[in-house]
């Protein structure tokens, strides 16, 4: 699916911009600046505060030290307030040491001794120096005769401890703002570093955005997912995306359908949801190839696997199992008809050898010969409806023996066999027994003394199959495998796949809690055996039930 390209979208707007790039870079652009602003104010405030705090206790220090000056409250007992006087010229030369805007001397009246402007001397102050005096040191911001000062304030004590007036030291309120604005330009330049650096990030962030989105819009990614829903639930394919821990991202409805799996298997570990076997296997990873068969509840399926950039992948899924039905339909039409050529002169000596018999009316020969070769047939069925009462499952063998004899291999029934009409699951009974034949007649076709045998016998409501041929046997190194989807040691048929009949020979045993095992036969050739619990209804409820899936019969050697 292409994308859309920009100048499908329609004539250029101003206003808020339709591309994810350019929304999450104004986006980010504007937390940053709206961050940065707040960081600045956050900071600004307590600075302000701060520096209100330092001057103020400055001014106390001062005025702590003015206090405790040798001198200075014996000089306010014994001389007069003056311009000239000790007070006012201790006062004036600690104010210009420290830089103060004022420092002032008052006694207990609250009479100025010392000030900047020496024709205030001698007059009341104009604060309220109450706390002062009572012994308490104060420090204030407040304004007086010079302005707005950060004020400390101390009492002035004699010999004997007593207060004897007060010190008052203000520092000019307008150095504090300006250290304030003074420190401004140095954090606005630090922000807009900051901010510089921050709008350079998110540009970078933005523009690796538009690359991984492809400059689409927010418009554009909706309707994409909108249509990806809508096209992986409708198509006929299952599709299943891993992540790159083996983890089920996405499972559209074919793909639950075909792997019998629910919408809860998304975001679980496919480990989790799938038993071990051949599907799990392919679906991750472990076995490669393109069109690769795997057995999945009584479905064949085909399986291609894509590997994606973050290591995950796509496995599509492909329901085969009509197709596999059909294919090993064609397999035995083609088997048939060979066979039907191959016995095509027998079957016309035995119309001459009978038309000549006519031709000399020997009528009572005729029927001798016509009622022998009948009889052959006849006699074989009688023998297979008498041991194995089941319908399906006799009329499988008799077909089955006809077309073996067709093939130059004898069908027989093994002695014991004896299968009453109690099962419960015929068609899946004719699945395995109609695999185990068709590949027991492919490997003893050909041989000498081609014969298989057939072996079915109850043992309360386990069924116990055993199917043996005169072929070349297997490999006991290959005893495991065999049952593999995929594994065979044949020719590949018309339809282009092998290696599924014992698969699902295995696969159907397991569902019903049974086993099947292969051995090496006395005398060459290979035997196996299924054993499949409760397959038998009890005598009470001998009513034969049906199975849901269709009796397919293949082969896998």
């Amino acid at each position: 699916m292409n994308a859309p390209s920009i100048s499908d979208r329609g004539p250029r707007r101003f206003g808020w911009p339709q591309r994810v790039f350019s929304q999450v870079l104004l986006m980010q652009l504007a937390i940053i600046t709206g961050v940065t602003v707040l960081v600045t104010g956050l900071f600004l405030a307590p600075l302000s505060a701060q520096l209100d705090d330092e001057a103020m206790r400055r001014a106390l220090a001062i005025a702590q030290s003015t206090a405790a000056r040798p001198g200075i409250a014996e000089d306010l007992r014994t001389t007069e307030a003056s311009a000239s006087g000790p007070v006012q010229s201790a006062a004036e030369r600690i104010r210009q040491a420290t830089g103060a805007e004022y420092v002032v001397v008052m006694d207990r009246r609250g009479v100025r001794w010392s000030h900047p402007e020496t024709g205030r001397i001698g007059e009341v102050v104009s604060t309220d120096p109450g706390d002062a005096l009572r012994g308490r040191e104060v420090m204030e911001i407040d304004s007086g005769t010079l302005g707005r000062s950060a004020r400390g304030k101390v009492p002035l004590r004699g010999p004997g401890d007593e207060v004897v007036g007060a010190v008052s030291v203000g520092i000019e309120y307008d150095s504090v703002r300006a250290r304030l604005l003074g420190a401004i330009p140095g954090l606005l330049a630090y922000a807009g570093g900051a901010l510089a650096v921050g709008a350079l990030a998110a540009y970078l962030i933005s523009r690796r955005l538009q690359r991984q989105t492809h400059d689409l819009a927010f418009s554009d990614i909706s309707a994409l997912l909108t249509e990806r829903e809508a096209m992986l639930h409708s198509i006929r394919e299952g599709v299943v995306a891993l992540d790159g821990t083996g983890r089920i991202r996405l499972l559209n409805d074919e793909a639950q359908r075909l792997l019998g799996l629910g919408p809860e298997a998304a975001g679980r570990p496919l480990a989790e949801v799938l038993d071990g076997g051949r599907t799990a296997d392919v679906l991750a990873g472990r076995v490669v190839g393109d069109d690769l068969l795997a057995v999945q509840g009584g479905r064949v399926l085909l399986a291609n696997r894509m590997e994606t950039d973050d290591g995950g992948a796509v496995v599509t899924l492909r329901d085969r199992t009509e197709l596999e039905h059909l294919g090993r339909e064609l397999d035995s039409t083609t088997g048939l008809i060979d066979a039907l050529r191959a016995q095509d002169h027998e079957h016309a000596n035995r119309l001459h050898t009978l038309l000549g018999l006519l031709e000399l009316e020997m009528h009572e020969d005729a029927m001798e010969f016509v009622t022998e070769v009948v009889g052959v047939h006849r006699a074989t069925a009688e023998q297979v409806t008498e041991k194995v009462q089941d319908p399906l499952l006799a009329a499988l063998l008799v077909g089955k023996a006809t077309v073996a004899a067709e093939r130059g291999v004898s069908l027989r029934l093994a002695p014991g066999t004896l299968l009453p009409d109690r099962v419960v699951d015929p068609r899946g009974l004719v699945t395995v027994v109609g695999n185990l034949v068709d590949n027991a007649t492919d490997a003893a076709a050909g041989s000498g003394d081609a014969r298989i045998e057939v072996g079915l016998r109850a043992e309360g409501r386990t069924v116990v199959l055993r199917v043996r041929d005169s072929g070349p046997g297997i490999a006991p190194e290959q005893y495991a495998s065999i049952f593999t989807e995929g594994w065979s040691t044949k020719d590949l048929p018309a339809h282009g796949k092998r290696g599924l009949g014992l698969a699902l020979v295995r696969r159907l045993a397991e569902r019903q809690g049974g086993s099947v095992t292969v051995a090496g036969a006395d005398g060459g050739g290979a035997v196996f055996t299924v054993v499949l619990p409760e397959a038998l209804a009890g005598p009470e409820t001998a009513d034969p039930a049906t199975a849901p899936h269709p009796a397919t019969t293949g082969d896998s050697r």
